[in-house]
């Protein structure tokens, strides 16, 4: 006899499960949640904070794409970390310009926008290195990052780019494809030597100037002294009286929060935080 608490079981079973559609992976529970988000909002509450607001306490969670054994496009609302959640809410949000609220939309969204000219075609086609990410989502006419030379934009960042194959033991992908790394080396060979406007840290104040400057909702990559890498942590502008906060995925607080803290004090506790670029989404 089939008891009402093993169909339950069942449904709950069914629901859990990662299904793999072509190069997507993601679970209903994802499917639902993403159609459910895109009809919350009305068309004056569109925008990237409306969304990231609604990530707020979920779990942080790392490398949530990867452990494929080939490379698809992950689909996880459950459990973000910093650049998933500023992808899956630059996915919705784009989709609720257009008035896409399908979760196929999404899905060709979000990966347009993760991958190197929308095109999954292996590991090595992610967009792993937030420079490569920005550069590629500008030519595809998603983003714009500010460079104008004037303050508080007056520190410039010279891109040293290897982190990820001088540490190639600390990516799955790579310790199990070793023909990926040579593949990955000349993407950051074509990386560095770059450079980028940024707002260094000692000018993140409570400022009539920086408020100018960053919008709420507009995407805060924090640069990093780190050797071999570009930027080190992500998430969205938000004002508060006391000067800027970061709502972001955070490995601190272990789940999706607006840091109690401005952002400047965040920076500080930071040693190797030099400062901000500023990403702005555009619209269809």
């Amino acid at each position: 006899m089939i008891t009402i608490c093993r169909i339950v079981a069942v449904l709950m079973a069914l629901t859990a499960f990662p299904r793999i559609c072509a190069q997507c992976v993601y679970t209903p529970e994802d499917s639902i949640a993403i159609e459910q988000l895109l009809r919350l909002p009305s068309e004056e509450e569109r925008g990237t904070l409306f969304f990231a607001r609604q990530f707020l306490g979920r779990p942080y969670v790392a490398h949530t794409l990867e452990g494929n054994l080939q490379e698809h496009l992950v689909v996880n609302t459950r459990q973000l970390d910093c650049t998933t959640l500023v992808e899956t809410v630059l996915s919705l949000t784009l989709c609720a310009y257009r008035n896409d609220t399908t979760f196929e939309a999404y899905c060709r969204q979000l990966q347009q926008m993760r991958y190197r000219h929308g095109r999954i075609d292996g590991y090595p086609s992610r967009l792993h290195y937030f420079s490569d990410w920005i550069r590629d989502n500008t030519r595809k006419g998603l983003i714009e990052e500010v460079q104008t030379p004037v303050s508080p934009f007056t520190a410039v960042q010279l891109l040293n780019i290897n982190y990820m194959s001088q540490h190639s033991q600390s990516y799955e992908a790579l310790s199990r494809n070793p023909a990926f790394l040579p593949i990955i080396a000349e993407q950051e060979r074509r990386l560095s030597g770059l450079r980028f406007r940024y707002i260094p840290k000692h000018k993140v104040t409570n400022s009539q100037e920086l408020r100018d400057a960053v919008a709420d909702g507009d995407i805060i990559a924090i640069t990093t002294s780190k050797a071999g890498l570009d930027v080190a942590h992500l998430g969205f502008a938000l004002w508060r009286g006391d000067g800027l906060h970061l709502l972001n995925a955070s490995s601190i607080h272990h789940k999706v929060v607006v840091e109690p803290m401005t952002l400047r004090q965040y920076l500080d506790q930071h040693p190797s935080f030099t400062g901000l670029r500023i990403i702005k989404l555009l619209k269809p």
